[in-house]
C-alpha cells in the first residue's frame, strides 16, 4: 500500500517537474538571443563611440571635398607659364603674337597660347590654384582647340597641327584630373576630345610614325572613351550626345565584346535609337563574318562614324576576296570587275588593284578570275589603309 501511494506521489512529481521545464523552455524562447543581447546590454560609451565615428567619417568626406584644389587661372594659360616659355623661347608658332614671329624672342598672344602638358615631377607643385583652369574655361579651351586650331589651320601640316593639339588636351585632362572635374562639363569637354581623336585616327592614317603614331592615338582614345561612358552612367541624364558616342564606341572597338556589353547594359530606349541599333546591325555582320552586309549597312553611317569604323574596312575587304575565291572558284566561272567594285565599294581601278596585292587575277575584259589556290596574303606593309578611304570620302561629301 506504501509502495503504491509512493508511485503516485512519483508521478505527481514527475508531471510538476515537466510543467517546471516547459515554462523553461518557453522563457528560453521568448529571451533574446547572444547578439541581441549584447545589444541590448550596449552600454552608453558604446552608443558615443558610433556616433563620434559617423561623425568623423562626415567629417573626413567634406575634409576631403574641401583639400581637392580648384583652379582660378581665367585664361587659357597661366601668366607665369606664358612669361617662362617667352623667355625659354618655347612658344609654338601657332601661340605666337602676330608681327613678332621672327624676332629673337617672339611674344605670346594671351588669346592663342594654350597651357602645354608637363609631367608630374618631383618637387613641383601642380596643384596651385592660379595654374589650374576652372572647368568653364577649360572647356572653352577645348572649343579653341578644335574650332579655331584643328579645323581652321589649313596653312600648317595637319601632323604639326595635331600634335599641337593632342599636347593641350593633354594638359586639359590633367586639369581636370587634379580637379576632379565631373559632371556635365567633363562630358561637354569630353565629347569633343573623343570627336578630335575619331578624326584623327582616320585623316593621319598611313602617315610615317616620326610625324603620328597610331597606337598612342588609340590609347589615349580608349582612356577618354572609356571616361566618358562612364560618365553618361554616373551622371543623372538627359544626355542629349549619349546615342552618337555609344554608338562610336561601339564602332572604334568592332566584335570587342566589353564594347557590345557597355550597349546591352543600357535602357532599352537608348538600344533601339537608330544610330545603336545600326551600331548592333554592323558589329554582328562583323562576327559572323558577313563583310557584303557590313559594307551595305556601312553606308547608312554618318562620316564621323564612318571615322570610326575605317580601320576595320581592310580586313572586311580582305574577308570578302577569301570568301569569294572559295566560292567562284571555277575554271569557267567570270565575276563582273563592276559589281565587286560595287561590293566592296571601291572604284574600279582600285578594285582590281586589292585583287592583285591578294592573288586575285583581272582579266583585260574586266572580269575577276577567283581561285581559292591563287589567294594569298600580301606581304606586311605593303597594303595602305588610307589608299581605300573611299567610302568614307564619299560619305564625307555627302554630309557637307
Amino acid at each position: 500500500m506504501v509502495f503504491a501511494d509512493d508511485i503516485v506521489i512519483c508521478d505527481e512529481s514527475r508531471e510538476q517537474v515537466e510543467e517546471n521545464l516547459e515554462s523553461c523552455h518557453s522563457q528560453r524562447r521568448s529571451a533574446p538571443s547572444e547578439g541581441q543581447w549584447r545589444q541590448r546590454r550596449k552600454e552608453p560609451w558604446q552608443v558615443e563611440d558610433q556616433t563620434q565615428v559617423k561623425e568623423e567619417e562626415q567629417g573626413s568626406r567634406q575634409n576631403e571635398e574641401e583639400t581637392v584644389p580648384k583652379g582660378i587661372c581665367q585664361t587659357m594659360c597661366p601668366a607665369f607659364e606664358l612669361r617662362n616659355r617667352e623667355s625659354q623661347n618655347c612658344l609654338h608658332r601657332l601661340e605666337m603674337l602676330p608681327g613678332t614671329e621672327k624676332d629673337r624672342r617672339p611674344k605670346g598672344d594671351p588669346s592663342r597660347t594654350v597651357k602645354e602638358y608637363s609631367r608630374p615631377a618631383a618637387g613641383k607643385d601642380s596643384t596651385k590654384p592660379s595654374d589650374l583652369r576652372p572647368p568653364a574655361v577649360l572647356l572653352k579651351t577645348v572649343c579653341y582647340l578644335i574650332e579655331d586650331v584643328a579645323v581652321s589651320s589649313s596653312f600648317l601640316p595637319w601632323t604639326e597641327v595635331y600634335n599641337f593639339v593632342f599636347d593641350r588636351l593633354r594638359a586639359v585632362k590633367q586639369d581636370m584630373i587634379i580637379q576632379r572635374v565631373s559632371g556635365l562639363d567633363c562630358m561637354e569637354i569630353l565629347e569633343q576630345i573623343v570627336h578630335f581623336h575619331i578624326t584623327a585616327s582616320y585623316r593621319l592614317c598611313g602617315e610615317p610614325l616620326r610625324l603620328y603614331d597610331p597606337s598612342i592615338n588609340d590609347a589615349h582614345l580608349q582612356e577618354y572613351l572609356s571616361w566618358l561612358l562612364d560618365c553618361y552612367t554616373t551622371t543623372k541624364g538627359p544626355h542629349p550626345n549619349q546615342e552618337e558616342f555609344q554608338s562610336l564606341g561601339l564602332l572604334y572597338n568592332l566584335g570587342s565584346p566589353h564594347a557590345a556589353q557597355k550597349i546591352m547594359e543600357l535602357p532599352e530606349r537608348l538600344r533601339k535609337t537608330k544610330s545603336i541599333a545600326l551600331a548592333l546591325s554592323i558589329n554582328r555582320a562583323f562576327l559572323e563574318r558577313n563583310p557584303v552586309r557590313l559594307l551595305r549597312l556601312a553606308h547608312n553611317l554618318s562620316s564621323l562614324q564612318m571615322c570610326a569604323l575605317h580601320r576595320h574596312l581592310l580586313n572586311c575587304r580582305r574577308d570578302l576576296l577569301l570568301i569569294y575565291s572559295h566560292g567562284y572558284s571555277s575554271r569557267n566561272c567570270r565575276f563582273p570587275l563592276t559589281k565587286l567594285a560595287q561590293l566592296l565599294s571601291l572604284d574600279s581601278s582600285l578594285t582590281a588593284q586589292l585583287c592583285q596585292a591578294y592573288g586575285v587575277e583581272v582579266n583585260k575584259e574586266n572580269q575577276v578570275v577567283f581561285s581559292k589556290a591563287a589567294f594569298t596574303e600580301p606581304e606586311q606593309g605593303r597594303l595602305y589603309c588610307k589608299l581605300y578611304h573611299s567610302l568614307v570620302t564619299e560619305k564625307q561629301g555627302h554630309d557637307c
